[in-house]
């Protein structure tokens, strides 16, 4: 059954339906999606994986992930800066990945700003993590309707800006709030959804980095 959005599960329990009871989809659902993160190598590959994503459905980035971990280090900055020419001529020929030579080139780009950002504010989680937007700037019932008209915010689309200003590549502001969703700088769990309670628990107990 789906109402307004939200599906029940064979369990009966009630949540977002975007996963569609897809079980790698549904337990990113319940267990990541929404929970805010300070953990500057997470944070990085999930920017970087929501530029990949871009044109193509989550759960293809979901199932490649493993891969794309392999295929870039971890997603460790720092290793992932050092990359050379023919790294990107190893990833483009590398079908566990989205062989995108624009996206690759631009996560060893945006390893390089990480780098910069990481020396000037001290964690890529105190630099991202100053743009969580404040009550004013967020919606009083998260719907579906708030889902479907709002792909980009204003807070998302001043961080988009800023990001590029600093020389960061494929961060446009859907790609950047759907960052802002799934690392918890916003709670877009529908409201009924059973993670939303949890999730809102999260934010109040997380520790904002500085």
């Amino acid at each position: 059954m789906t109402v307004a959005g939200l599906i029940e599960g064979s369990d009966g329990v009630v949540r977002c339906a975007w996963h569609g009871n897809l079980p790698d989809y549904l337990h990113y659902h319940d267990h990541e999606w929404g929970r805010p993160v300070d953990d500057d190598r997470r944070l990085f590959e999930k920017i970087c994986l929501e530029g990949f994503q871009s044109g193509l459905s989550w759960l293809t980035i979901l199932r490649k992930r493993e891969n794309f971990r392999v295929a870039f280090a971890g997603f460790d900055f720092n290793k992932i800066a050092e990359f050379t020419d023919g790294d990107i001529e190893r990833l483009v020929q590398d079908a566990g990945i989205i062989r995108h030579r624009g996206k690759i080139v631009s996560t060893i780009n945006n390893a390089r700003r990480a780098q910069t950002m990481v020396r000037e504010a001290g964690s890529l989680a105190a630099w991202f993590w100053q743009f969580e937007p404040g009550p004013s700037e967020r919606p009083a019932k998260v719907d579906l309707a708030h889902l479907r008209d709002n792909p980009t915010t204003a807070v998302s689309v001043r961080l988009s800006k800023e990001l590029k200003k600093l020389g960061w590549t494929f961060v446009g502001p859907t790609t950047v709030y759907a960052f802002m969703q799934a690392m918890g700088m916003v709670n877009d769990h529908i409201e009924g959804c059973v993670c939303r309670a949890e999730v809102e628990k999260a934010r109040k107990r997380f520790k904002r980095p500085v």
